[in-house]
């Protein structure tokens, strides 16, 4: 069964989807904050001049945690939906939801590391390096 616009004629899910994002982005605080980081993540890779792989990497993993964050949001507002009043059930599979997304963002975080730290000690050491060589002992 197609889905009908008010005029009747079908639409493809793009506009659901697009939909959803916008109200994840309205109303989730936690999707906001990690919509930062991963511009922050974005200038620090363009500021270090990461390369193709680094990038990719960097790509997959802010997806997961964005992901992860709207299956969550979702999980959330389904449980609040059918189990209006607090139940235990509903809160065990809010936190499972909830423990999805600290997951990936705890591998995002480990992998951030990974990526990033030998790029700022590179930066460090060039630092240094021409620091030496514009003031040399005397």
């Amino acid at each position: 069964m197609a889905l009908k616009d008010k005029q009747g004629k079908s639409r493809f899910g793009f506009s659901h989807a697009l939909n959803g994002l916008k109200s994840v982005i309205t109303t989730e605080l936690n999707f906001r904050i990690h919509l930062i980081a991963s511009l922050c993540v974005i200038a620090a890779g363009i500021v270090f001049r990461l390369e193709v792989m680094q990038w990719a990497v960097v790509v997959l993993v802010i997806g997961f945690v964005l992901v992860t964050e709207v299956i969550n949001t979702s999980i959330e507002k389904m449980m609040d939906y059918l189990k209006p009043d607090i139940h235990p059930r509903a809160k065990a599979i809010k936190d499972m939801a909830a423990g999805a997304v600290l997951i990936s963002a705890v591998i995002a975080v480990v992998v951030g590391l990974l990526i990033f730290i030998p790029e700022i000690l590179s930066y460090i050491q060039t630092v240094f390096v021409n620091f030496a060589a514009i003031y040399p002992r005397s």
